[in-house]
């Protein structure tokens, strides 16, 4: 098993061989569900997102508490230590997070029909001015990464390059900035920085951690994510597994601290989302007669909504109790 690296502007200027060697390594590299994409973000914007971030996660709690949103169900605003789970865990994640996604007006029937997904973002502005127009930036800079990878892998499944484009328009695309604080100060053995899961979305693009840890899961065990310097990491979720009839799986990971890894780990992820209203139902070019139909369609919003019960973040009627 091996998870490859490709130039994303080698599909998007590159030569009609370029552009299929591109579409063709993408398509082998997510046999295992992740691949290393060669990015032109901004290193500066980047660099200064993970700065401000982590003077956030370092502030007293009582200040970060002021930036949890009830009823957000982890969707926006700040969420703290041992509260997210895995799915097949019935322990929760050594983890604090600090959700954003991108505002619709008012009136917008998206944010009328679905009020929790669109919300204004609930940032540490009072704490660290200038902060919300920073972390803004760096979502519409790593959402436009993503529908840009998301039209290599539409070519890839026989659709036009634009398939998804539709569906990302003012999608409830969520990114997340993550503190894994040091092993050493969990209430026990039996927590780990994230367990064993998949993703609910699209894709999952990762810019950049300041740590190892993620692993995916291989026929032969886990492996490191290793990308090169300058590459993001891109992962499937199970939206995606789903569109494609399964043809892309969703990638199996999770976060652990090493035998003798010392210290916190950041990272700032976000999830592509379609519409809340998408209906999610296998494409057409992925239903043959070798790979016959094996998923029945569900609306992007109930899926997501199943997963945030099963990963403990739905507040009104958790999977398990709080620790």
């Amino acid at each position: 098993m091996e998870i490859l690296d490709v130039d994303l502007l080698a599909f998007e200027s590159g030569s009609g061989s370029a552009r299929r060697a591109v579409v063709d390594g993408v398509a082998r590299s997510l046999v295992t569900g992740f691949v290393y994409v060669e990015h032109d973000l901004p290193i500066e914007l980047i660099d200064e997102a993970y700065t401000q971030l982590e003077a956030f996660f370092t502030m007293p709690q009582e200040r970060k508490d002021a930036y949890v949103v009830p009823g957000s169900n982890g969707q926006t605003g700040y969420t703290g230590l041992l509260v997210e789970t895995a799915a097949i865990a019935d322990v929760p994640d050594w983890k604090e997070m600090l959700n954003w996604g991108a505002p619709l007006g008012e009136g917008h029937p998206l944010r009328d029909k679905y009020p929790h997904r669109y919300g204004p973002p609930t940032l540490p502005e009072d704490d660290l001015p200038g902060v919300r127009d920073l972390l803004m930036a760096f979502h519409h800079c790593v959402a436009d990464l993503q529908r840009r990878v998301l039209r290599i892998i539409a070519e890839g499944l026989g659709a036009h390059e634009s398939f998804f484009d539709e569906m990302l328009t003012d999608g409830a695309t969520l990114t997340r900035a993550i503190h894994y604080p040091a092993m050493d100060q969990a209430p026990g053995e039996q927590h780990v920085w994230a367990g064993e899961h998949a993703d609910i979305n699209l894709i999952t693009a990762l810019p950049r951690a300041t740590a190892a840890g993620l692993q995916v899961k291989s026929d032969d065990g886990w492996i490191d994510a290793a990308p090169p310097d300058g590459s993001a990491i891109i992962n499937t979720g199970l939206m995606l597994e789903r569109l494609s009839n399964g043809m892309i799986p969703s990638g199996i990971h999770r976060v652990v601290s090493g035998d003798g890894q010392q210290g916190d780990r950041y990272s700032v992820v976000q999830f592509a989302h379609p519409t809340p209203w998408t209906i999610l139902s296998p494409m057409a070019s992925t239903v043959t007669a070798d790979n016959p139909l094996r998923y029945s369609s569900i609306a992007a919003s109930d899926a997501l909504d199943k997963v945030l019960w099963e990963i403990n973040l739905t507040e009104t009627a958790r999977r398990l109790d709080e620790p």
